[in-house]
């Protein structure tokens, strides 16, 4: 009786397996013609473009009254001696066929100089990316992020190798100027946060302006470390550094001045009241002792303005 059972038993289960198999078979099957029949139509759909939907053949005169941009000439012949234009004029579709030509449709891609932190979403497709990549791209600058170097962008997960290879000359990331920049300009440098940021603006006004980007070392605890960290990315354009007026500037406005100050500021004024012109420079400031000796380099580094 026992062997009996296990044989039915044995023979239930190979009857069942055998069911799910031809099941899975059929399964797979279907699910392959389903592919087919989809790329079938979308094939179809994306090839249908090729083709016009509807063809007018009329003669010149017709065609001056009617054709606008919209039904330009794509073609002229003879009939019976007759010159007639021939228009083609593709119907409406539902949006679904139209997104799936949109999507089929072969893109030309450009080259052209960028700043990967401020092209557009559309330039970024021109230049090869695709809907979803551009946005991907764009995402990441609207949460704050930044490409500091050309190699930042390539470290993005959208952007190919072979892309970067083929885009990289045309990357242009501008420096930061640090004679124009405001204090969101300068918190996007790595390591600078708004008190940096802040404090670069207004040692920036009372300065005068920066003279030589060394100077951001000035500013209470911003050492070499941090400079060396965010050197490469600043500059100073030579048209936004305005000489200061050392020699023309009243005692009240010197004495704003970092590496002036009150102890100097009087003191350029003395010299300035009881000197020629022709002696007017920093060296015989230093050497009359009106500007203090640790900041004569400092300011001998400084543009300033040639006496009148």
């Amino acid at each position: 009786m026992k062997t009996q059972d296990k044989d039915k038993a044995g023979k239930s289960l190979t009857a069942s397996f055998m069911t799910g198999a031809i099941a899975l078979v059929f399964l797979i099957i279907g699910y392959q013609v389903a592919i087919f029949v989809h790329k079938a139509a979308v094939t179809k759909i994306a090839s249908n473009k090729d083709h016009p939907d509807t063809v007018f053949v009329v003669d010149r005169k017709m065609a001056e009254s009617l054709i606008g941009e919209d039904h330009p000439i794509n073609a002229k012949a003879l009939i019976k001696g007759e010159e007639v234009v021939i228009v083609h004029k593709e119907a409406d579709h539902s949006q679904g066929v139209n997104n799936v030509r949109s999507s089929k449709a072969v893109r030309k891609v450009e080259t052209f100089r960028f700043n990967p932190n401020t092209v557009s979403v559309e330039d970024l497709k021109r230049l090869g990316f695709s809907e979803k990549q551009a946005m991907s791209i764009d995402h990441y600058r609207s949460k704050g992020g930044r490409f500091m170097r050309k190699s930042d962008f390539a470290k993005s997960y959208v952007v190919a190798d072979s892309v970067f290879s083929r885009l990289e000359s045309y990357i242009d990331i501008p420096k930061l100027d640090i004679n124009v920049a405001d204090s969101a300009a300068f918190e996007t440098l790595p390591g600078i946060g708004k008190y940096f940021a802040s404090k670069m603006v207004s040692y920036r006004r009372q300065l005068g302006g920066y003279s030589y980007k060394e100077q951001l070392m000035d500013i209470y605890h911003l050492d070499q470390e941090k400079f060396d960290t965010i050197a490469e990315f600043i500059t100073l354009s030579s048209m936004h550094i305005r000489a200061y007026r050392l020699w023309s500037l009243p005692e009240d406005s010197l004495r704003l001045h970092p590496y002036i100050r009150s102890y100097s500021a009087h003191g350029i004024v003395l010299f300035r009241n009881n000197h020629p012109k022709s002696e007017w420079s920093i060296n015989n400031l230093a050497k009359a002792g009106v500007l203090k000796p640790d900041l004569v380099p400092k300011i001998s580094r400084c543009v300033i303005e040639n006496p009148d």
